[in-house]
């Protein structure tokens, strides 16, 4: 098996495809990537077993069909130093011999039997598909991500829920402690469906879909969706389960908003939250008409602090407390100059929002208080 490739487009997708296999693999052969040569296209592969990810490259001069698995540290550390200069594969299926020669001299290296690498499940016929604009995806994974469970004791919680209605997506995480809704009708799906996407294949998407502008196929059966776009093809197993219904946690009757700048806030509970207790990560919110004092205390190393935020409140005066941790996630989330924080009292959860958001588009974080002992 002979055919030529550029170097520099085949490491853009060794780069990408590599984002599937792990650091660890309990079977040795999922250390490779898998080469696959149809035609004029070198199909390239890598798998965890729960997600896998192909990408596709143009090669010249082929002259026959064929696949071989090859580690993939090898090729990643060689087409790093490769860059752009045209390359030549030749593969010896019998031997495994693989010979990559290049302007200047040529690596050679073993690979491994194509047959041993796990054949990967087939999308089911009756499968759903559904065109998403990349920009809806992207924004809708960098608003959730971050609020999903790490704990496995509810693995639903641990990924993001897709939820799918006639006119509009929803993406919902949630640990317990806070939870993120994001809305966007920019599209209208035209279905009422939902899927529980995993952590890792959510994170590789928002790190390969970039500044894409192009529509992502979704495609989903009952076990599994894939994600084409561009040159790629990500497949992932969804987490099976009943998402809870978040709409019931969210409040509908916190009237008092207190409404303040975000990177003055943010950078005032940075501050004020090295004070806080390791512990507890306490801050408290002292809510005042136009300002807001920030306090943490660490009664084990006798230290406090205190700071004052420029604000606008309407409601009654109250002290609330917040886990400074999630907070300052929270903070950092939100995209938006100004952000409301909608309370009821202070042991309801409070709701923070973009003050400006875009049109088709409805963010809401929750957060849960904790108990402020005076």
């Amino acid at each position: 098996m002979r055919f030529n490739v550029s170097g520099n487009a085949l490491q853009q997708q060794l780069t990408a495809v590599s984002k599937a296999i792990n650091s660890k693999n309990a079977l040795s052969i999922l250390d490779n990537f898998l080469f696959r040569v149809e035609g004029d296209t070198l199909t390239i592969t890598g798998s965890d077993q729960e997600n896998t990810i192909s990408g596709r490259v143009e090669i010249t001069e082929s002259e026959q069909d064929g696949a071989i698995a090859v580690l993939a540290r090898h090729m990643l550390n060689i087409f790093k130093e490769i860059g752009n200069q045209p390359v030549t594969f030749y593969i010896n299926e019998e031997t495994l011999e693989i010979d990559i020669k290049f302007l200047s001299g040529h690596f050679n290296l073993t690979g491994s039997r194509a047959e041993e690498y796990p054949r990967q499940d087939e999308i089911e016929a009756d499968a759903i598909t559904i065109d998403v604009p990349a920009s809806v995806l992207q924004k809708g994974i960098e608003s959730t991500l971050f609020a999903t469970a790490v704990e496995t004791i509810r693995p639903v919680m641990t990924g993001i829920y897709l939820d799918f209605h006639e006119q509009d997506i929803t993406f919902v995480s949630s640990d317990t402690h806070k939870l993120v809704r994001y809305i966007n009708s920019e599209i209208a799906p035209g279905i009422e469906h939902g899927i529980i996407l995993p952590g890792k294949p959510a994170n590789i998407l928002r790190s390969l879909i970039g500044k894409n502008d192009a529509d992502i196929r979704m495609t989903i059966d009952s076990k599994m969706v894939r994600f084409d776009f561009d040159s790629l093809s990500i497949t992932s197993k969804f987490i099976l389960g009943s998402y809870p219904n978040y709409n019931r946690v969210i409040p509908t009757d916190n009237p008092f908003e207190l409404v303040v700048d975000r990177a003055s806030m943010l950078n005032a509970m940075r501050r004020v939250s090295i004070f806080a207790s390791a512990a507890s990560s306490l801050v408290r919110l002292n809510i005042q008409p136009t300002e807001v004092m920030l306090s943490a205390q660490d009664m084990d190393y006798a230290t406090s602090a205190e700071e004052r935020v420029s604000c606008e409140y309407k409601g009654n005066p109250m002290v609330i407390g917040f886990n400074a941790t999630y907070l300052i996630e929270v903070l950092q989330n939100l995209k938006s100059e100004t952000i409301v924080m909608r309370l009821f009292d202070p042991s309801r959860p409070g709701l923070l929002v973009p003050q400006d958001e875009g049109d088709g588009q409805s963010t809401v974080m929750l957060l849960m208080p904790m108990q402020v002992i005076e």
